[in-house]
């Protein structure tokens, strides 16, 4: 049995839907909240519904007896957890939400794989973590300690707590610092979903800054390759680690950090203008002040995951937009 929290969200369900055509047990679960469109939480979740071997469970991880009660019920061998308060902007109106779901709801996830025994915690870290350092490529053998936002520290979080559960009662953990995920069943709040939203309406998307910022586009389906390889992978020791000069993505603990993402990067402007081909359409954009939460640029060193699972992205950018326009049609044809 995998247990994956989140499941009705965006990766979640992409990762949930892999791993049952493969022919695993997945119970998923999540709290259907609405931070954004429920009802796309709810189509995800019928789909997967829809495939043997899947069982939900409706249940906010924030709730340290339903946790509890869920790992109780379950006892499955490995955890995927995906289940968090999404959004670098929302932290800054709204940091408790972060808090609660990011912090408490991950220390029962945490308490819950050590009742459990489970063997192997793959959960899901952030790009964000890396803040104001500006060595690219980023890798997870650079320092991040100096996040930008709530979001970004609460990840960073999650990273430091996951090394502690893994050197004080063995639990393997591994984090993956995911990049910009987009593609189909993609998030309201992320760029293409919104640029794709408002130029089929006929109104300005907005473009943060000068729409110079560089980000690392990652294929939904990409991303869930490389979950799918480190599940199967789980962390151990590394028997090199030298705490006089420590490596930041290994342990003495089996604990490990990964990167994924697509080994390049785009500015912002360059996004648009691909997404306008795709739709056969002309974006009016309306430029705003940048916001101090965001990252300048962003691309992803995989060698790690790379030498480790084969991993390698395979999509380019003008494929997965169309397929996300083309999904977007499909799921908002009236």
């Amino acid at each position: 049995m995998i247990l994956v929290t989140g499941s009705a969200g965006f990766i979640g369900f992409h990762v949930s839907l892999r791993l049952l055509k493969e022919g695993h047990r997945v119970h998923g679960v999540d709290n259907l909240g609405d931070y954004y469109d429920v009802g796309l939480k709810v189509a995800r979740n019928r789909i997967l519904e829809e495939q043997p071997g899947y069982t939900f469970q409706k249940a906010d991880l924030a709730d340290a007896g339903a946790a509890t009660a869920m790992f109780a019920g379950t006892m499955p061998e490995s955890v995927l957890h995906f289940a968090a308060q999404a959004g670098v902007r929302h932290s800054l109106s709204n940091p408790r939400a972060y808090a609660d779901s990011n912090l408490m709801g991950f220390l029962n996830v945490l308490e819950g794989c050590r009742a459990a025994k489970v063997k192997h915690l793959v959960y899901a870290s952030s790009s964000s973590v890396y803040g104001l350092d500006t060595a690219l490529p980023f890798s997870v053998h650079q320092g991040t300690d100096h996040p930008v936002s709530f979001y970004a520290a609460t990840k960073k979080a999650n990273e430091l707590m996951a090394h502690s559960y893994s050197h004080l009662f063995g639990i393997p953990t591994t984090g993956l610092r995911l990049f910009t995920v987009y593609g189909p069943w993609g998030r309201p709040d992320m760029a293409l979903f919104a640029f794709t939203k408002a130029i089929l309406d006929g109104k300005p998307i907005e473009i943060f800054g000068d729409g110079r910022m560089r980000r690392d586009f990652t294929y939904v389906d990409d991303v869930v390759e490389g979950i799918v390889r480190l599940v199967k992978k789980p962390a151990a020791a590394n028997p090199a680690w030298d705490g006089s000069a420590p490596d930041t993505a290994t342990s003495s603990a089996p604990f490990r950090l990964y990167n994924i993402g697509n080994r390049s990067t785009i500015e912002v402007l360059q996004l648009v203008e691909v997404l306008e081909k795709c739709l056969g359409r002309k974006a009016e954009k309306r430029f705003v002040a940048a916001q101090a939460c965001e990252v300048a640029a962003a691309i992803a060193d995989v060698a790690d995951l790379e030498r480790e699972t084969g991993y390698a992205p395979t999509t380019p950018l003008e494929a997965g937009v169309r397929q996300f326009v083309s999904w977007y049609a499909q799921y908002y044809a009236k």
